[in-house]
């Protein structure tokens, strides 16, 4: 089942289970994907990678809005946050442990050859590419320049 069918169905039953707060996040999501969709330029249709992308994105905005609530001592806001990213992440592949994501990226970097931070890029975009949804950009960035600088 694709993940926007997935949504749709969740909106519906959030809907007859009167669970506000998850309606709330599964609207948003389903707003985003469909700024996607209507985009200039989109064939208004919407790749899975790309919806998982926007839910990724979605999943940090929210951490991060919860981080700044919690600095502030707005508890009850930073919860709301938090709730919303764990609904969002339930649409998310499983997240790869940094052991696997570790592997993975040697052994992009030893098909490519890479040995030094100029090559960062494409290492980058092929792991990208293998693990859509599974590890954040800024993960694999972190262990991508921790291992390049060795």
């Amino acid at each position: 089942m694709k993940i926007e069918d997935k949504i749709n169905d969740s909106i519906k039953s959030s809907m007859k289970l009167k669970d506000n707060l998850r309606l709330d996040s599964l609207r948003a999501i389903k707003s985003a994907i469909l700024m996607e969709k209507t985009k200039s330029g989109s064939k208004d249709q919407v790749v899975e990678s790309d919806i998982l992308k926007i839910l990724q994105k979605m999943v940090k905005q929210r951490n991060d809005s919860a981080k700044i609530y919690l600095e502030q001592k707005r508890e009850e806001l930073a919860e709301v946050e938090l709730s919303q990213a764990n609904i969002i992440s339930e649409f998310l592949p499983a997240q790869l442990n940094h052991s696997d994501l570790s592997k993975i990226i040697d052994k992009v970097i030893e098909d490519l050859g890479a040995q030094s931070m100029k090559e960062m890029g494409k290492v980058i975009s092929i792991v990208n590419n293998k693990v859509s949804g599974q590890a954040e950009g800024r993960v694999i960035a972190e262990i991508i320049k921790k291992k390049l600088m060795n």
